[in-house]
């Protein structure tokens, strides 16, 4: 547990802008306003002072008939020991009516100890070059546009949320509230945060660990009838061998036609969702299965060897299987 903040407690600016994404402001603030009930309830003092900002005070209108008041001018006074701006569904019409919010993230991360993006609110993180070379999420529809943007940021599109040094970015909407428990638990330890995710009818950390677009809903979502059968096969076989030419025949197609139409539906190739979806699993296995060999999930999914999901896992999550284990897995 982190040694409790001295006084003041820890101030958070949550910034905000015209079209922001309401529940990704007040997610984060009843988080905070949970955290300081709790400690309260300890006999101790607040832990968060948290105010709105914008870049100019008043009400500012969400993307919802909801407004919230900001009370002070982003990057006036103090800057806050934790700066979040939130995201909104128009990133780019966002981007170009906030110019301002872009010069004052470059100006004041380098002065905040946490700098918080949620969403696409990363976007602006992003224009200030604050997340070249960095590992970053946002929500799953903008993670294309976000690399094509922004090449040197090192998008991960299947992560709840990432942390790079005082950099941290979430998924989408309600994956900010994650973030906020996150370092709810930072600041006060396992068990305070616990209870405010209680408080809140939510897990501390998804089944499912990071996984914020399942590879099964995204084949549900699958329009072409031939295709979406042979992607309920391959997430039912992903301890057999699979190979092009079999699933090609399964779907009544050429082999080559196969891959373009496959493309064209899934926005991958084969081997692309073979590898999600086989990934997706050994994390599941990972995550639920706590007595289960690393080398037996490897099997179950796929892999002939525990060496291969290894660096599957190094190559598109950053940590080993067992660290990923230690990390998102069910107390044995």
């Amino acid at each position: 547990m982190s040694s409790l903040p001295a006084s003041p407690p820890f101030t958070v600016d949550i910034v905000v802008y015209p079209g922001f994404k309401a529940l990704e402001a007040v997610g984060p603030l009843s988080v905070f306003d949970y955290a300081n009930l709790h400690l309260a309830r300890r006999g101790l003092g607040p832990g968060y002072q948290v105010s709105v900002v914008a870049e100019q005070t008043g009400l500012v209108r969400s993307d919802t008939v909801m407004a919230l008041e900001a009370t002070r001018q982003a990057g006036a006074g103090p800057e806050p020991d934790v700066a979040l701006i939130v995201g909104s569904r128009h990133i780019e019409q966002a981007l170009e009516a906030s110019p301002g919010l872009v010069a004052w993230a470059a100006r004041t991360a380098p002065q905040v100890g946490r700098m918080v993006a949620l969403c696409s609110g990363c976007f602006f993180l992003a224009a200030a070059g604050l997340l070249d070379g960095r590992p970053a999420a946002t929500h799953w529809s903008v993670t294309e546009l976000l690399r094509q943007r922004y090449p040197r940021v090192q998008v991960d599109p299947d992560a709840i949320y990432v942390r790079s040094g005082k950099f941290w970015t979430s998924a989408g909407v309600t994956a900010g509230i994650d973030l906020a428990l996150a370092l709810v638990e930072e600041d006060f330890g396992h068990a305070l945060a616990l209870e405010v995710a209680r408080d809140l009818v939510m897990y501390l950390k998804r089944p499912g660990g990071q996984s914020q677009f399942s590879v099964h809903l995204a084949s549900q979502a699958t329009r072409h009838p031939g295709i979406r059968e042979v992607q309920a096969w391959v997430l039912s076989h992903l301890d057999q061998p699979i190979t092009l030419a079999a699933l090609a025949s399964q779907a009544a197609m050429s082999e080559r036609n196969f891959r373009r139409v496959f493309a064209q539906e899934c926005g991958q190739s084969p081997s692309e969702f073979i590898e999600t979806a086989r990934l997706e699993g050994a994390r599941r296995l990972l995550e639920e299965g706590a007595g289960l060999p690393v080398k037996a999930v490897a099997a179950r999914v796929g892999f002939q060897s525990e060496q291969a999901l290894r660096a599957l896992f190094i190559r598109r999550l950053g940590v080993t299987p067992q660290a990923y284990r230690e990390r998102f897995g069910e107390a044995p």
